[in-house]
């Protein structure tokens, strides 16, 4: 009878060993891997493709598309008519992707070279801020879970909460601190018209969920995803659903994001300008007996050949939690 060797695997001293090096997955990309380690394996049942459409699911291609005038209609049909397309899109969906939002061109992509360029300081910079010291008011790191969860995500993150409590100037990196402060205050205004079309959307007062204090906090969440040599073995984000009121993503052009409907996926494809908008678990459970909106998990499967083809391919985003 013929066997095989299995390599033995200390996950525990790998897991250690990597987040000590306190550079995350640019750290081995810089390092010039041509391997990953096996901490970022994910399972073959996880990175399975995911089943075909049915036939009845067919017409359906993805997430909605809604304009929203710039925040101003110009008549009580068109708000109307974006109110109905928030609607449908939440209650179908539980994610819409928005355009016209209020929030300049630039500013995002002053937000997307703020997030890249902190993650491209050099790793001693890095390093002095690396922390999972979740009392901190600004953190950078790889993977919250990444002792608890099966499998490490291909992903570095800075995070920090916005409001209620602002942080000080000085608490946030110089490299982008201006940007994250003045798209802060962009996003709560926005995030504000949301929740008024969404109250309109539920047939409530425009107030409604505001007086929730839906709006009263506001966590930044800035990922960065440096090319995969092995993109087949893992994910970038792998699929969970967000326990926030509301999350507004910034993307970048590279495309990967899959969202789920009545147990199938659906590519999110790249709008430019655009804004995704899903609505959180926390959102759904306040509003449960009120008007019943579709299940929002999902993944990004950043596994995909095509989203790797390039070692210079980025994908970027902004995870802002209302």
């Amino acid at each position: 009878m013929e066997t095989k060797k299995i390599d033995s695997f200390d996950r525990a001293s790998e897991l250690k060993a990597f987040d000590e090096t306190k550079t995350g997955v640019k750290g081995l990309v810089d390092a010039g891997i041509s391997q990953i380690p096996r901490i970022f394996h994910h399972s073959s049942v996880e990175l399975a493709n995911p089943k075909p459409l049915p036939s009845d699911l067919l017409h359906l291609k993805t997430i909605p598309t809604i304009d929203l005038g710039g925040r101003v209609f110009e008549d009580a049909t068109k708000r109307r008519n974006a109110i109905e397309g928030v609607k449908e899109a939440a209650a179908k969906w539980g994610f819409f992707q928005v355009i016209n939002h209020g929030i300049s061109l630039d500013l995002l992509e002053k937000m997307k070279d703020g997030v890249r360029d902190f993650h491209e300081q050099p790793p001693e910079v890095r390093k002095e801020l690396y922390s999972r010291d979740f009392s901190r008011k600004f953190m950078y790191l790889s993977n919250f879970d990444l002792y608890t969860a099966p499998a490490a995500n291909w992903r570095d993150t800075f995070y920090c909460y916005m409001a209620p409590d602002p942080p000080k100037p000085e608490d946030l990196p110089e490299i982008c601190r201006d940007v994250m402060m003045e798209y802060s205050k962009q996003v709560m205004i926005l995030g504000e018209f949301l929740f008024e079309i969404l109250s309109e959307a539920l047939g409530l007062n425009p107030n409604h969920l505001k007086d929730m204090e839906c709006l009263k906090g506001l966590r930044m969440l800035c990922h960065y995803f440096p090319p995969c040599p092995e993109p087949d073995l893992t994910f970038g984000t792998s699929k969970h659903s967000d326990g926030s009121f509301l999350t507004i993503l910034v993307p970048d052009n590279i495309e990967g994001l899959q969202v789920r409907r009545e147990g199938y996926w659906f590519d999110v494809p790249h709008v430019p300008g655009a804004l995704i908008i899903n609505i959180g678990d926390l959102l759904q459970a306040s509003l449960r007996n009120q008007y019943m909106f579709a299940s929002s998990d999902f993944t990004s499967l950043f596994t995909m050949l095509d989203l790797f083809k390039q070692s210079s391919s980025w994908f970027k985003g902004v995870f802002l939690f209302l």
